[in-house]
């Protein structure tokens, strides 16, 4: 995975020069993302359609409430991860945080 996409070091650049099946979308182009903010819609819908175009699984990272996820799930967006399903856990933790999930979300089985 390239992760942070967009950001740094993650260039485009990476994604010729490493073999790379997903691609994590920084959080800095979740951030502020809503129903109205066409410029941050517009941003992940082009990284969401340029992971897409080259295979790989595209995953958003910072996504903090419910229009986020939906605005991303709408574009496409494979995966997603943040604070609106879980803080940081350790491993060992990580079976109750998905039992937890799954009895309010069903569909994530």
């Amino acid at each position: 995975a390239i992760d942070d996409f967009g950001t740094g070091y993650s260039s485009l650049a990476y994604l010729q020069r490493f073999a790379v099946d997903v691609l994590k979308i920084d959080r800095e182009f979740v951030t502020g993302l809503t129903l109205a903010s066409d410029w941050k819609r517009s941003l992940a819908r082009a990284v969401i359609s340029l992971g897409h175009s080259l295979g790989l699984r595209v995953v958003a990272e910072g996504v903090e409430d419910r229009e986020q996820a939906e605005i991303l799930r709408i574009l496409g967006c494979n995966g997603m991860q943040g604070y609106l399903f879980s803080e940081a856990v350790p491993a060992s933790d990580l079976p109750a945080v998905l039992s937890r999930l799954r009895q309010v979300r069903p569909e994530l089985d």
